[in-house]
């Protein structure tokens, strides 16, 4: 079901009911919520900073991991696509090490060094983004696998979240899923991680798609929460 639906639908007990657009369209799309950051946003970002997360550089070998295709689009309240948006994701590799000194320093023996740990899309003029990346693993603290996000135009950041694994049990455990409120909002920030048919590859695709509180030509900006 589309994100535009998802609130009026669980209040009203069906998910059935509010499936058509219509007289309450503008009414019924939802904010994306408002997440932590988190210690481990790059503090060195990457040379190689595309949306391929699986190869870097002109590298022969791809991170160890799940690929993933990680795609969305990026929408404001009305449903407009919002184009040229940076989306930026960071997450940890398959052995749970972030790209940041803090976390890979004393980690380096575990740490997957095919890896990117970050990338950056523009969105064109129907607000899509799409990454390779590998599909998320729990990290030491946070039982909810994710992927970190951060969306900006030009110099002003318009939201941080975080995308994670729909009815992984380790969500009902995770601090920052906790914090993000209600279940619907536990429902806007999940998304299904399925298998990419007859992939040789066992490749996984998930979508998200983002929806901003406030759009580039808003003047005020969203802060992440702290929490």
């Amino acid at each position: 079901m589309h994100l535009i639906s998802r609130r009026r639908a669980l209040a009203a007990g069906s998910l059935s009911l509010w499936t058509t657009k219509g007289l309450f369209a503008e009414q019924l799309m939802l904010p994306t919520p408002r997440l932590t950051e988190g210690p481990f946003y790059p503090d060195h970002l990457p040379l190689d900073q595309d949306n391929d997360l699986i190869v870097i550089k002109d590298s022969t070998t791809p991170a160890v991991g799940e690929i993933t295709h990680f795609t969305g689009r990026i929408l404001s309240r009305s449903g407009s696509p919002i184009r040229n948006a940076t989306i930026e994701i960071w997450q940890c590799d398959a052995n749970a090490v972030y790209l940041h000194s803090a976390d890979s320093n004393g980690k380096k023996d575990q740490q997957d060094k095919h890896f990117q740990g970050y990338g950056k899309f523009e969105t064109a003029s129907d607000g899509g983004y799409r990454f390779r990346t590998i599909k998320p693993v729990p990290y030491p603290g946070r039982p909810a696998p994710h992927i970190h996000i951060k969306v900006s135009a030009g110099d002003r950041e318009l939201l941080t979240t975080q995308c994670m694994i729909r009815g992984h049990e380790g969500n009902s455990r995770d601090g920052v899923f906790r914090s993000a409120g209600d279940v619907v909002d536990h429902e806007l920030i999940q998304a299904d991680f399925k298998k990419v048919p007859d992939s040789k590859l066992d490749e996984y695709s998930a979508v998200f798609d983002i929806v901003l509180g406030r759009t580039p030509d808003d003047r005020q900006i969203e802060r992440p929460r702290n929490s």
